[in-house]
């Protein structure tokens, strides 16, 4: 029987609608899974054959801490995104490689912590009257902050607050945001979207039932996650998209380490995901 960690953290930001229907659909397909946190000093990814990145999403508080789990987990099991995925996604800086391959993203200006940072020149130059600050390693809007140009003094003493502690991303405010629609992909096929609310730190998620995708939404998936340079397989993805406001298609994320992959939403997608697992390794 092949046992299965459901990597997760001791104490969860918010509750996983994915996590029950993922247990009962291991268990279903005759595998043995358990929840494995990552933050748990006795945690031992070696006692499983696969170990799924799943809700460890307070990766963002001790970065290197995480990796050195997702290090562990490798060398003693076998890790599910693998282990160059999560190197390759982990920081924001992702958004460049798709920027450098004509991916259209949210327009966004990168800070690292040995930078000042000005938010009202940055503003000026970029012509920007709404902007979003949030950290380059971060997840579920933590520390994740909307500034208009009339609040720009609040904004920049959060930027230096970010800055003090890493590497720091400014970003203009799409009214597209009210629409924002992820885009999932499982074992090689995008399977459902659902549309999400805007949420900003301390905020809920709010999310749609199933949604379809259009053609133009899969090519442009399809062309993000094509700039995935790293040499191994995919089990899922999840690419949210927003459109500007003359109407243009951007990418908003690629979340390829811990997305919510909707499988309430869409169960045939948790039949897949199950059933790939079933073959992995």
């Amino acid at each position: 029987m092949k046992k299965i960690a459901v990597v997760t953290c001791v104490e969860l930001p918010e509750p996983d609608p994915d996590q029950e229907p993922l247990l009962d659909g291991l268990r279903g397909a005759g595998m043995q899974p358990k929840m494995l946190a990552w933050d748990d000093p006795n945690a031992n990814p070696g006692d499983f054959d696969l170990c799924i990145m799943r809700s460890c999403w307070n990766y963002y508080i001790n970065p290197a801490g995480f990796l050195a789990f997702v290090d562990r987990a490798a060398t003693a099991s076998q890790l599910v995104n693998p282990i160059d995925v999560v190197h390759w996604n982990l920081h924001k800086r992702y958004l460049k490689k798709l920027q450098a391959a004509d991916v259209p993203i949210i327009p966004t200006v990168w800070l690292d912590d040995r930078e000042p940072g000005d938010l009202s020149e940055t503003m000026r130059t970029e012509g920007w009257d709404d902007v979003v600050i949030k950290p380059s390693v971060s997840a579920a809007s933590y520390r994740t902050e909307r500034f208009k140009k009339d609040r720009v003094k609040k904004g920049q003493r959060f930027l230096e607050e970010l800055l003090a502690d890493g590497d720091t991303l400014i970003q203009k405010y799409m009214s597209g945001f009210d629409e924002e629609k992820a885009l999932v992909w499982i074992d090689g096929e995008w399977t459902h979207a659902v549309g999400k609310s805007p949420r900003f730190a301390g905020e809920d998620e709010e999310v749609s039932d199933a949604l379809p995708m259009s053609d133009e939404e899969r090519t442009l998936a399809a062309k993000a996650l094509g700039c995935v340079d790293v040499d191994c397989d995919l089990l899922y993805a999840r690419v949210d998209v927003i459109r500007d406001s003359e109407g243009k298609l951007l990418v908003s994320e690629i979340e390829l380490v811990e997305p919510s992959l909707f499988f309430v939403q869409s169960p045939a997608s948790l039949v897949r995901f199950v059933d790939a697992i079933g073959r992995w390794g």
